[in-house]
């Protein structure tokens, strides 16, 4: 009969140790993978909002230049209709039809600029909703990142402590905190608290 040969309960212990080591050691590196995404997702999103309040700001001083010449043709209209009104009796047919072709000019011109604007201001508005909308998400990625920072750090000290308790606490903030991430990119919930 084979001699059956016990294990050392050291070397047991140490073997377990060990496993437990390796895994929470690569569950913290997937946990630093995460927090790289959330960091790339909230810089983005943070790049993004900037982005887009900078071109609404630029629509809208466009918006402004062209409401402003709307109004001076639309004034230099009236100023040579109230002209027209004065001077009609006392002027001649042609200059009176020259009159009447400026006025008709600087009314087109007052209406294209009128046009213009409209364009410009849906654009600038769509834009600022764009704005918006990376405003909302940036939040999510900053809180995702902090979860994750804390589930790393908590790992780390289960490895050394050798707490499978820690470790477990670690998993379930690096959850919360993936969820948070996930939810930066997807927009799934809404948390009042955050807006």
């Amino acid at each position: 009969m084979a001699e059956l040969e016990l294990p050392n309960p050291k070397e047991l212990e140490e073997i377990r140790d060990k496993k437990f080591t390796r895994t929470a050691a690569l569950t913290t590196a997937v946990f630093a993978v995460l927090l790289a995404i959330a960091s790339l997702g909230g810089n983005r999103s943070m790049k993004e909002m900037l982005l887009s309040q900078q071109q609404a700001s630029d629509q809208w001083a466009f918006y402004q230049a062209k409401s402003i010449r709307e109004h001076l043709y639309k004034s230099q209209k009236m100023m040579l209709e109230n002209e027209l009104a004065l001077m009609s009796e006392s002027l001649k047919p042609e200059s009176l039809e020259k009159i009447k072709a400026a006025i008709k000019a600087m009314g087109d011109q007052g209406s294209r600029y009128g046009e213009e604007k409209k364009e410009i201001e849906q654009e600038a508005r769509k834009l600022e909703k764009e704005r918006d909308l990376n405003r909302s998400r940036d939040p999510y990625f900053e809180y995702g990142e902090v979860l994750l920072q804390i589930a790393i750090v908590m790992a780390s000290v289960s490895i050394i402590a050798l707490s499978g308790m820690v470790f477990g606490f670690s998993i379930f903030v690096a959850s919360l905190g993936a969820i948070m991430c996930a939810n930066g990119f997807l927009q799934i919930f809404t948390l009042p608290f955050l807006h």
